[in-house]
Parts: structure tokens; C-alpha cells; sequence
């Protein structure tokens, strides 16, 4: 039996070894009181599977494997294989290529976060170091720079270091990270060109070694991470342990050489590829999770805790107002808002579409009231025409025809009428001189009257207008509102979407696109293997999002099946970087999805 003293000096990482190996006994020993059926494994298994097979389907919305068309229908000659190791196979390579792509997205992203703030002025980053890393990093770092500063004058400048030191490290790592990735993608994407043929063809001769070539490919990529795992255990600022390392698990030396594998071996070969699948997805998000970036609470903690005193202020002010502490404050500005709200609905809503309505649908009425004014001014016009035609008989002493000039005939009225002034008591008397006033007040009651027609019909023709400018105040309220509800609908931040701006990101992603290809000529130009197959990975990374961004669009439109070849030849290996760059260049002025908001038809 140890003594107390070598007890003591158990390390650490024995002490969690053990408690760990007692949970689980603990954990084994409770999971036997469940019924098989019950038993939670299974349940989360069941979940599982629900899971991954969600995943297997929304896979193939997005850049398809390099496989020849036999591989989606079935073979009259093969119809076994195609439906049991050929479907399974290929399903595992669907997921491998969903798993990197998807661990490729998440690096990039964080990446592309990183490289912004990195190019962010001195200020920018002191600000973020200090502001944006939580309530925490603000008053460790305000204590900090205000010690500086009176240690040695120069806390700013310490500030400006550990922003460097703290950007450029993420971004170091994250950059590796995608290194690697891009070129195990790139290998499996290689390998699936270079024998999907021969899949297709002879699946039970070609299947063993293919997926000896898979293992090989992880057993690459193990040994790349654990270089780069052990480089960073040195001097990284990560909290605390880096990481735990990544250990792929080796495919067994069972008839490898051989014609053909056992069913159980192609299930067991199968079952270890998800297993290494499953691992670096397990050490990928520990190892990215201590690189990303803050979320949007850490960011924007200031506005938020303003926010949340602001809110805490408006509560107590409220409650203060409240029936609550006894006051009807709150009843009152409830009730004048309810009724400044009926003011405003029936002054500037119902009544203009009432008279709208009016004046569209009661024309007939309205033109039959006008009718009858017209015949009520022209029967004053015919009384006037008939006393002009007396007077200027009598006075004339001729036979006027019924169709003279009223105008004709007034100058003879107005003739007597100045001829009477001059002798007016004599006119009134017995003269023509009353006569002739009546005639004037019949011609002022028609001209009174034809003018107020005019105006009548003016005003009845400009009613719509008037009810449109009372409801002008609820259309631009409207108007507005609807342009707030349709940018929160919208949402079109992302490639996906349809406005402005993710038809700007969809001409980014084929300008990277543009720009890999291109450096995957300069790589292999120089003999840089690696590094072209890297950029090759970034490639295929690039044409999935587009591939994914575009497919809605593009079938709206008609052009899903012309766009969809051009992105699978882009993602062709053996395909020259001229014809690549000639088919990005079309794509770009051809398809409407990629066309700039400003040549849109």
C-alpha cells in the first residue's frame, strides 16, 4: 500500500482519469435498470442517426461528388451493388465532403472576423481588446492601462501589443487550420475523381483499395494537425491546455491486397471512416471554439447593458405612473392615444377612401344633379334670349329671326338704356328704362349662374384629388412601415437572399473563386504540390457556397441546369486554368443571379 506522501503526489491528470472511469461504471450500472427499448443510448442514437440523415439530404443541395451519372441510377447488370456497399459508400463520401466543407465554413467565418479587426486602426483594435471582449476583459484592461500609465507612461502602447498578439495568434491558427482542411478536401476529392469510374464499373474489386486510399488520406491529415498541435502547445496564450490530440484510428490489415473484401470488413471499414469523421469534428470544435469570435452578446455587452438600464429606467417610470402606485396617468395617455388614433383613422383614412369611393362608384348621380343644373342655367338662358328678342322688336320696330345674337341684340338694350339715363324720371315713368334693368339683372342671374356651374364642376372634378391629399399622411405612414417590415422579412445579409447586397456577396464568392484558381496555376507553376492542392480545396470550398447561394435563384429563372454544369466543371481537377477562368468570366455576364443590381433588366 502507497504511503500518504505518494499519494499526495498523484498527478492531477491520474486524479481525473480515475473519477472519469468511476462516472462511467456508475453511469453503465444505472443505464441496466432500463428496459432495452428505453435504455437513453438508443434514444440518442435514434437522434442521431435522425440527424445525420437530415444532413445526408440537405448534402446534396450542394456541390456533388466527381462521379459519373451511372452512380444515380441503377445498373440493369449491378443492381445489387449499386443499392447496398455502393449507396452506403458513396453516402460515407457525401458525408465526409459535408463534414469538411462544414468545418471549412465555420473557420472561415471566424477567420474572415479575425483579418477584419486586423485591419482595423490602432484605436480600432485598443477599443476592441477593451470593449468588445466582455465586462470582464473592460475592467482587467482598464485597470491595466490605467497601471501602465502610471508605471510608465505608455499604457496605450501595451494595449496596442497584446491587440496585435491576441488577432494575429487566432488568425495564425485559424489560417493553418484551414490549410489542412482545404487540402484533405482537395485529396478526397482528387482520389473520388480519379477511381469513381472504376467505383461505378467494378465496385467490389476497386472498393478496397479506395478505402485504404480514404484511411491514408486521414492518417495525412492526423500527422499535419499533430505537427501543427505540437508547434502551437509552445508559447500559446490559449487558455491553459491547447488541446487534446487528435489520434485517427487506422484501418485493420485485413485482406488489403486481396480481390475482394467481406461484407463485415467493407461495414467495418465504413463504421471507422465515420468514427475518424466523427473525431475531427470532436477535436475541430474544441480547437476553433477557443479561436472564434466573440459572440453578438460579448460585442455589443455595453449597448445591451445601456439597453437593459434604459429599459429598467422606463419600467420604474412607468410603475411610477401606474394604477400600481395609485396614479391614472398611464389610463390617461392610453385614452388620448386611442382617441388621436380614431381622429387620425377618420380624418385621414375613412373618410378619403369613403369619398374616393364615392366619386368612383356614384358618377351616374352625380352626372344626373349636373344634368339638371345645366337645364335649370339654360332655361335662364332661353327667359333672356326671348325678352332680348321683345325689347329689340318693340324698340326697333322690325322682326328679329329666333336664332339672333343675344350679344346683337344687347347693344340695342344697352343703346335704350343710356338713351333713358339721361332722362331717367321720364324713363321710369314711361320710358323702357325699367325694362331694360330687368333685362341686365336676367343677363347678371345667367352669367351668376353658368359661373357657378364652372365652379361646381371643377370642384366635383378635383374631389378625388382632395381625398387623395387627406390620406397622403397614411399612405406615407404605411409606406413606411411596410419598408421596415419587408428589410426585417428580408433578412438578405447572406449570399441566399435576394436583395442588393447578397448579390454582392454571390460576385465575391465567384471573384474567390477567380482569384483560387488562379493561384492554384502560380503554385503548381513553382512545384508548390501542397499549396496548390490547398488552393484547390478552397476552390471547391468557394464553389459549394455559391453552388448553394444560387441554386433558388437560378431555377426561378430557367438557367439551375446550364449554371449548375458550369460549376461542376469549374470543379473538374484536370480541367485547364484558361477554360476555368473562361467559364467564371461568362458566368459572371450571363446569369442573372451574378449579374450587378445595375444591370438587371
Amino acid at each position: 500500500m502507497d504511503s500518504p506522501s505518494e499519494n499526495e503526489s498523484v498527478p492531477a491528470n491520474n486524479l481525473k482519469t480515475l473519477v472519469s472511469f468511476y462516472s462511467t461504471y456508475l453511469y453503465n450500472r444505472f443505464l441496466k435498470f432500463f428496459p432495452t427499448s428505453m435504455n437513453p443510448n438508443n434514444f440518442i442514437s435514434k437522434i442521431s442517426s435522425m440527424y445525420s440523415s437530415t444532413k445526408r439530404r440537405r448534402r446534396k443541395t450542394g456541390l456533388p461528388l466527381p462521379l459519373p451519372a451511372a452512380t444515380t441510377t441503377v445498373s440493369p447488370d449491378q443492381p445489387s451493388v449499386m443499392t447496398s456497399e455502393g449507396h452506403r459508400i458513396f453516402e460515407a463520401l457525401e458525408d465526409i465532403m459535408e463534414h469538411t466543407l462544414q468545418n471549412l465554413h465555420n473557420i472561415q467565418k471566424n477567420l474572415q472576423f479575425w483579418q477584419s479587426r486586423a485591419e482595423g486602426s490602432n484605436a480600432q483594435k485598443a477599443y476592441f481588446m477593451l470593449c468588445e471582449r466582455g465586462p470582464y476583459a473592460f475592467f482587467n484592461g482598464t485597470t491595466q492601462l490605467i497601471h501602465d500609465y502610471l508605471a510608465e507612461g505608455s499604457g496605450m502602447q501595451h494595449v496596442y501589443c497584446s491587440a496585435f498578439s491576441h488577432i494575429s495568434e487566432r488568425i495564425n491558427a485559424l489560417t493553418s487550420l484551414r490549410y489542412f482542411l482545404a487540402t484533405f478536401l482537395a485529396e478526397v476529392y482528387m482520389e473520388v475523381d480519379r477511381v469513381g469510374e472504376d467505383l461505378v464499373k467494378d465496385l467490389e474489386r476497386s472498393l478496397p483499395s479506395f478505402l485504404v486510399s480514404i484511411n491514408e488520406l486521414f492518417m495525412k491529415l492526423e500527422a499535419s494537425i499533430g505537427h501543427f498541435h505540437a508547434n502551437r502547445q509552445r508559447g500559446s496564450s490559449v487558455d491553459g491546455s491547447y488541446s487534446f490530440p487528435l489520434i485517427f484510428a487506422k484501418l485493420p490489415e485485413v485482406n488489403q491486397e486481396g480481390s475482394q473484401w467481406t461484407d463485415c470488413e467493407i461495414r467495418d471499414a465504413i463504421n471507422l471512416i465515420y468514427q475518424n469523421l466523427h473525431r475531427l469534428d470532436s477535436y475541430l470544435s474544441m480547437l476553433v471554439s477557443k479561436h472564434r469570435k466573440p459572440r453578438k452578446v460579448t460585442l455589443y455587452w455595453m449597448r445591451y447593458s445601456c439597453g437593459v438600464v434604459g429599459i429598467s429606467v422606463c419600467s420604474i417610470w412607468l410603475l411610477r405612473h401606474s394604477r400600481l402606485m395609485g396614479s391614472s396617468d398611464i389610463d390617461n395617455w392610453i385614452r388620448e392615444a386611442k382617441d388621436s388614433t380614431i381622429s387620425f383613422w377618420n380624418d385621414h383614412v375613412e373618410q378619403p377612401l369613403l369619398s374616393i369611393r364615392d366619386e368612383l362608384f356614384e358618377t351616374f348621380r352625380k352626372r344626373q344633379k349636373g344634368a339638371m343644373e345645366r337645364e335649370e342655367v339654360q332655361l335662364t338662358a332661353d327667359s333672356l334670349h326671348r325678352m332680348l328678342l321683345a325689347f329689340s322688336e318693340q324698340t326697333v320696330g322690325k322682326k328679329f329671326p329666333e336664332n339672333a345674337s343675344d350679344q346683337e341684340m344687347l347693344e340695342i338694350v344697352m343703346l335704350r338704356y343710356e338713351k333713358e339715363l339721361m332722362h331717367p324720371i321720364q324713363g321710369l315713368m314711361g320710358g323702357e328704362l325699367a325694362r331694360s334693368l330687368l333685362i341686365q339683372v336676367q343677363k347678371l342671374k345667367l352669367d351668376i349662374e353658368e359661373a357657378m356651374l364652372e365652379l361646381d364642376q371643377i370642384l366635383r372634378a378635383n374631389e378625388i384629388n382632395f381625398a387623395i391629399l387627406a390620406a397622403l399622411p397614411a399612405f406615407f405612414l404605411s409606406l413606411l412601415l411596410a419598408m421596415l417590415v419587408r428589410a426585417w422579412l428580408k433578412q438578405d445579409t447572406r449570399a441566399e437572399g435576394r436583395g442588393r447586397i447578397a448579390r454582392i456577396q454571390r460576385r465575391l464568392l465567384l471573384v474567390e473563386i477567380e482569384r483560387a484558381i488562379m493561384q492554384f496555376r502560380t503554385y503548381e507553376d513553382h512545384g508548390l504540390d501542397k499549396d496548390a492542392q490547398c488552393m484547390f480545396g478552397l476552390e471547391l470550398y468557394f464553389l459549394d457556397c455559391l453552388h448553394c447561394a444560387v441554386e433558388g435563384h437560378a431555377k426561378a429563372t430557367g438557367e439551375w441546369i446550364c449554371l449548375r454544369q458550369d460549376i461542376i466543371d469549374l470543379a473538374k481537377p484536370g480541367l485547364g486554368t484558361e477554360h476555368k477562368l473562361a467559364i467564371s468570366s461568362r458566368m459572371e455576364r450571363v446569369y442573372d443571379c451574378l449579374l450587378p443590381s445595375s444591370k438587371r433588366s
